[in-house]
């Protein structure tokens, strides 16, 4: 980028280096950074979990915390123009002047970005308080004109709901909407489709891409997704321990990388098809009469029903569904969010009561079940929970969180006699022991989605509930958890439910596919038939909004998810 068009950034970022002083001595996060985004430009920032690309984003606004050093300059230029100004070495005043105005974040978790105890109308206004003399009938109703821009239905109503209101696609929506609401220069967006299905996945992205166009925002993309990055990116920067190994227009990147960690990177990423030949190696391995033997989870006219409240209609989230999981099968369960798939997954382990039909989950009845007859079942269950940020106890490190099942079924006395089993667990998930002294506020998403793995695979259960357990991965880690999940149903045999909005990862992993579509399973069967020939206009829909690393064929896709959207 030349002098010029450093000088018309948005951002301009020189040289940038982030260390933390720690107990066990100074830690360089990011060294040497330099980036520059211009109005209307999308750089995405990629790169494995610990690799720098979210604190790089976190500078920009200055977000880090006090145990950070930062040097260098990041100069941040004022919506209506003006002179840049170095974030870095601003005051507390001008800091809290530029947040929001000249530049807004949108994090990674949007159900511990929002306040529980607040509306979502209150928290959107509170930016345009902080700013500005607005009164509070101004503040709500650009609070419902912003949340309808970013298309939450009914925004009149739903600007008076609280966050637990909303599904976690809205609630993403509403993140987007707080950091438009002031109209700034740049939005730095950290993973802002992370655990969202493919379906809500393309419209954030399709917002995101109106932010661009219509309104001229910048914006900088920290993702692990490089399907993402194809659909929404101009311009690419990868970083590895803390460097930029390599900057580039995003269809030279994935056209012709030029760094072998960059090849690497691509060539980890899932690509449907890929799964035929593991799902026929995995069948061949199946001793005779497999076919007949008694299913570990079997569902015959499933329905859930979630009572209403406040003279509220009652909701159906799973509606006559029906299917089973033999022995060392792995189901693949996807839909959009609302389908039913998380509540199926919660049925199965007896967190979420079964209202009519019949759902056998390893021998034992789970409609009218009681708490005191399922419990040595539970102990057989494995769980991966979809928000490791909200599975574990903050108060915890992650060595306790992890030997916490071990000791409560008696598997070990204390916290010193699951301690091998605990670090054998964190490096078969690929974190170093070393992190089992951290809490989890300390991990990175990622992180934090691997020790969850660890945790429920604890027991050496015999069925594995795994709800997006590979959302918050980066790509390369995400291949090697896929394989060590592989490699550990090949050795231990357990059945699993594989929850997940990746269809790529669905398809790698699962025995046969199943579609939930609004409580009803809509289509099932191999991977082959599902995702090579689906039947079912919701399931060619979902291939559609699924993002490719070809920005070139995504392209292409995005054409084809737009018409069948609007058919």
């Amino acid at each position: 980028m030349s002098v010029m068009d450093r000088r018309s950034s948005v951002v301009d970022i020189r040289d940038l280096a982030v260390s933390f002083a720690t107990d066990a001595g100074t830690v360089d996060a990011v060294e040497g950074v330099s980036l520059a985004v211009e109005a209307g430009e999308v750089l995405a920032i990629v790169g494995e979990s610990g690799s720098g690309k979210t604190v790089t984003a976190r500078s920009i606004l200055k977000l880090l915390p006090e145990t950070a050093r930062t040097r260098g300059a990041i100069l941040l230029t004022p919506r209506e123009g003006g002179k840049p100004r170095d974030v870095v070495s601003v005051s507390g005043a001008e800091l809290r002047d530029l947040r929001g105005q000249d530049a807004a974040m949108v994090f990674q978790e949007p159900s511990t970005a929002l306040n529980p105890v607040y509306t979502v109308g209150w928290q959107i206004a509170e930016g345009l308080r902080a700013h500005g003399k607005v009164s509070r009938a101004q503040a709500r109703e650009k609070a419902i004109d912003v949340l309808r821009r970013v298309g939450i239905p009914d925004p009149e109503h739903r600007v008076d709901h609280y966050p637990h209101q909303f599904s976690g696609g809205q609630k993403q929506r509403i993140v987007i909407a707080q950091a438009l609401v002031l109209d700034p220069g740049v939005i730095i967006a950290d993973e802002p489709t992370t655990a969202l299905d493919v379906t809500v996945q393309a419209e954030i992205l399709d917002l995101l891409r109106r932010c661009r166009d219509e309104f001229g925002t910048a914006i900088v993309l920290i993702t692990h997704n490089m399907g993402v990055v194809a659909d929404l990116a101009d311009r690419v920067a990868v970083m590895y321990e803390g460097r930029i190994v390599e900057q580039a227009e995003v269809r030279t990147l994935f056209s012709a990388p030029q760094e072998e960690y960059t090849r690497q990177l691509l060539a980890s990423v899932p690509r449907l098809g890929q799964g035929t030949a593991h799902a026929r190696e995995r069948a061949e391995r199946r001793p005779e009469g497999w076919a007949e033997s008694t299913p570990v989870v079997e569902a015959r006219d499933l329905r859930i029903v979630y009572p209403g409240r406040l003279r509220k209609p009652d909701f159906v989230a799973v509606d006559g569904v029906s299917f089973a999981i033999r022995p060392g099968e792995v189901l693949g369960l996807v839909g959009e969010s609302g389908s039913g798939k998380t509540t199926i997954g919660r049925a199965i382990a007896g967190l979420t009561r079964v209202t009519d039909g019949s759902l056998r989950v390893l021998g034992t009845e789970m409609n009218g079940v009681k708490e005191r007859s399922f419990r040595p079942v539970r102990e057989r269950i494995g769980f991966v929970f979809q928000d490791p940020a909200t599975s574990f106890n903050p108060l915890l490190s992650i060595t306790e969180c992890v030997a916490e099942p071990l000791i409560v079924h008696g598997r070990a006395k204390d916290l010193a006699g699951a301690r091998q089993r605990v670090d054998d667990l964190l490096e078969s998930v690929q974190l170093p022991r070393s992190y089992g002294a951290r809490y989890p506020h300390e991990l990175s998403g990622g992180q934090r989605q691997r020790a969850s793995l660890a945790r429920a695979l604890a027991l050496f259960p015999e069925l594995l509930i795994a709800d997006e357990p590979t959302s918050a991965l980066d790509v390369s880690v995400q291949a090697k958890v896929l394989e060590l999940f592989d490699d550990l149903q090949k050795e231990l045999g357990f059945a699993a439910l594989f929850i997940s909005h990746d269809l790529a990862v669905v398809d790698l992993l699962a025995d046969r596919i199943a579609v939930l579509y609004r409580g009803r399973l809509v289509e099932e069967g191999t991977g082959a038939e599902v995702l090579g020939a689906p039947q079912h206009p919701y399931t060619r829909r979902l291939l559609a909004s699924l993002p490719v690393p070809d920005p070139d064929e995504q392209a292409r896709r995005r054409r084809q998810w737009e018409q069948l959207r609007s058919s």
